[in-house]
């Protein structure tokens, strides 16, 4: 008898089944780790590789929008894989993609290929793709009182990587010396072992699998559906259309203002490591406290967290569109905009998964995936002609529509849901 099938002999909530999930969030956390070091190496040094290979720093963006495109566009077939042959093959499969990605990015720089770079940095995107689906898996066989718990901690070990990943140029450009590799391109190598390390661990160490088991125990089947499949579902569900909205949503307000941080700080006179430290502290907001949205969201509900997340999105932009001048007040927004993000995102995951029954949830996740690198990559590409035309006020002014929407939405549906409960506790 298979892991999959002794866990599947018992019943969900029962102590095999949790002794597996933690096995799951652990494989899940170490395939993380690794995956965030490989990106996180690579995303700077693509910028630059770009600059270089473009013939112009005005290229240098492409590297972010090639690797958003490259995520937005294996979504969806990572999530049909997973439905059809479960998350230890998808999770594997996005892994070694971007590995291949590092593989010709090193090969572009050799033969001075631009439009090859362009081709890696949007594989190396699946490396993004396969992260955000790892904090999916991490809710297959979770109860629903501690799901978004654990997907916060799988999002939560991605902390490492961002962090650990940036400071490997230096390393990288001394073992890439040495390997006789191409100026820029070192921290590739460390971007290719550690997607192959994540591709080994989602592979051999994500047992059971949690998808597939998760099938097993409810009795059910994926859904076999078109490449509609996820858009079929939102247009049914009225649930499951504001909770992908609202990652959608948060995310483009975090792109737009994120990806104009470091510029409108050089404008006003800030040095390179105070926009360094600026950008770094964004990302622990953006991570580090996610357990604690995760925990508040299984205790309070998906609706009051993803409110607290828009109202410290609210919190940023306003101190952004008014004190934007100032270095510490723009820290300030940026950490304001990291919790946002966070809490938004946490617990609009969990509600994904939530909204949908079991079958549904792959197809579901995958379109919300889909949607949230398509909202990012637009964001980003329309903060900057708005920052040219009204400032980083006025971009901020302008993202306050996407948070608005989202908080009325919010508020409608808690307001409408009322009478519904009052009218279960009356029977």
């Amino acid at each position: 008898m298979t892991g999959t099938d002794s866990v599947a002999a018992s019943t969900v909530g029962s102590p095999a089944v949790v002794a597996s999930q933690r096995r799951i969030v652990r494989a899940l956390i170490a395939g993380q780790i690794f995956g965030g070091v490989g990106m996180g190496a690579t995303l700077s040094l693509g910028a630059l590789l770009a600059a270089q290979l473009g013939g112009s720093t005005a290229w240098s963006g492409m590297a972010a929008t090639m690797s958003t495109l490259g995520a937005a566009a294996v979504a969806v077939p990572l999530a049909r894989l997973a439905a059809a042959r479960g998350r230890r093959l998808s999770l594997s499969s996005g892994s070694m993609l971007a590995a291949v990605g590092a593989i010709l990015a090193i090969t572009s720089a050799q033969i001075q290929s631009f439009p090859l770079l362009l081709v890696s940095l949007m594989l190396l995107g699946a490396g993004s793709a396969t992260n955000l689906q790892a904090r999916f898996a991490a809710t297959d066989l979770s109860q629903p009182r501690s799901r978004a718990r654990d997907l916060s901690i799988v999002v939560w070990s991605t902390t490492i990587g961002a962090v650990l990943g940036p400071n490997l140029f230096g390393p990288g450009e001394v073992v890439g010396a040495l390997l006789g590799l191409p100026p820029l391109t070192g921290a590739f190598a460390f971007s290719l072992l550690a997607q192959l390390c994540a591709a080994v661990v989602y592979a051999f160490v994500l047992r059971p699998d949690p998808l597939l088991t998760s099938y097993a125990l409810l009795g059910t089947r994926p859904l076999a559906g078109s490449r509609t499949g996820g858009w079929a579902i939102l247009r049914a569900n009225p649930r499951a259309r504001y909770a992908v909205a609202t990652i959608a949503f948060s995310q483009a307000t975090m792109v737009a203002l994120m990806s104009m941080a470091p510029v409108h700080l050089r404008e006003n006179g800030a040095m390179l490591t105070i926009v360094g430290f600026s950008i770094s502290l964004h990302v622990a907001g953006m991570y580090a406290f996610s357990p604690v949205f995760g925990r508040l969201s299984d205790r309070w509900g998906r609706m009051p967290v993803i409110l607290i997340g828009q109202g410290l999105l609210l919190a940023s932009l306003l101190v952004s569109s008014l004190g934007g001048a100032s270095q510490s007040s723009m820290m300030i927004a940026l950490v304001l905009l990291g919790l946002g993000w966070s809490a938004s995102v946490i617990a609009g995951s969990a509600l994904v998964s939530d909204a949908v029954t079991a079958e549904q949830r792959t197809p579901l996740q995958g379109f919300s995936d889909l949607s949230m690198n398509a909202a990012g990559a637009l964001g980003g590409a329309v903060a900057g002609p708005i920052m040219m035309a009204a400032g980083y006020s006025g971009l901020a002014w302008v993202a306050m529509v996407l948070v608005a929407a989202v908080g009325a939405w919010s508020i409608t549906r808690m307001l409408g849901s009322r009478p519904v409960a009052r009218q279960v506790a009356a029977k």
